[in-house]
């Protein structure tokens, strides 16, 4: 007569059948107990991390496998029932609902043991009793670092020039918008600088056009260097006109800028040389800064007043640099009085 298993020994070999699926699950995976200590580091969890199962079964140190300083893993904040953590330590997360189904999260890990960074997509559930005590968090990963560095390109390739690899006319519009509405929260001057590149038809017909392009790159990498705090954006609007956006920037720090620009590449000493053209390449900058009031209800003044303000500086002689807020003494100072001011474009995003 055969003899049942008992219960307990039906139990113990389910759990032993269930430990041994999941390590050989093709899917990265661990598990940690209530205080929080690895009790699974499936093999695919080793070939993902670099980490042998030995070196984190019955510790804590399971962070170690995806982070230069200790920091929660989403098992660790799962285990803790902490969603509110989950900002500080994700940038892109989900809590799936409390106490019940988990965490997920997607985050880029620098898994010292590889010496390289990977994306990782991360989910974790608790497992509970029959009572409804946690008694394991299972974390698995999946490794999106591929299709994450497509996205980022192809996020570049929307938002870069090809010529010049600065900003392209979309990213400078939305930028602009965006820090035009955090200057109207602060009360802070925000400044816009058009800079054209000076008889550049004339460059590209005595030069030819692979000429043109070096040119423009050349000046490109100049106006680059000058936008240098982490909110200032260089960008290439159109042709030969660039742009840049400086928050927290008075008329005055704006025209030093601009000045600095247009002598970095006066220094180039990049040959020009065509009929009514200057011997070298030389730059005209308008440049206008405003606080926004309520009354504005978009960029569109302050991106007149420095296309005005670039048209006076070709119409007085081109290489310089004219400000907005200065336009008639410009013209006043040169004994052009009788010159008509040209009124704003009012240059509208695209």
């Amino acid at each position: 007569m055969t003899k049942s298993k008992s219960p307990s020994k039906i139990v113990d070999v389910a759990d032993s059948y269930a430990v041994r699926l999941m390590q050989h699950l093709v899917v990265p995976t661990f598990v940690i107990d209530p205080k929080r200590r690895v009790v699974i580091w499936n093999r695919a969890c080793e070939r993902l991390t670099g980490v042998a199962a030995s070196e984190v079964i019955g510790t804590n140190k399971h962070w170690q496998a995806s982070y230069e300083t200790k920091r929660p893993c989403l098992a660790d904040l799962v285990a803790l029932d902490r969603p509110e953590q989950l900002p500080e330590f994700y940038s892109e997360y989900a809590a799936r609902g409390h106490n019940g189904l988990g965490f997920s999260a997607e985050n880029w890990c620098v898994m010292p043991k590889l010496g390289s960074q990977l994306y990782l997509a991360i989910d974790a559930g608790p497992i509970h009793d029959e009572a409804g005590q946690l008694i394991a968090v299972v974390e698995t990963l999946r490794d999106l670092t591929d299709q994450k560095r497509a996205e980022m390109a192809l996020k570049e390739l929307a938002t870069k020039d090809g010529l010049t690899g600065l900003s392209n006319r979309r990213s400078f519009d939305q930028m602009l918008m965006s820090e035009w509405a955090r200057a109207q929260r602060t009360q802070k001057p925000l400044a816009v600088l058009f800079v054209d590149v000076d008889h550049f038809k004339l460059f590209n017909d005595r030069h030819g056009h692979q000429a043109g392009d070096e040119c423009l790159r050349a000046v490109a990498a100049s106006v680059s260097r000058h936008a240098v705090r982490p909110l200032d954006l260089a960008s290439r609007y159109g042709g030969e006109e660039f742009a840049l956006i400086l928050p927290d920037t008075t008329c005055d720090a704006a025209c030093a800028v601009a000045d600095e620009i247009r002598c970095a590449v006066t220094g180039l000493r990049i040959a020009h040389g065509a009929t009514g053209a200057s011997d070298h390449v030389t730059l005209s900058v308008g440049v206008a800064s405003h606080i926004p009031g309520e009354a504005d209800g978009g960029p569109d003044r302050l991106l007149g007043a420095a296309d005005q303000a670039l048209y006076a500086a070709k119409r007085l002689g081109r290489n310089r640099v004219i400000c907005a807020e200065r336009l008639l003494a410009e013209f006043a100072d040169l004994g052009r009085e009788d010159e008509p001011v040209p009124a704003p474009v009012r240059r509208k995003s695209a």
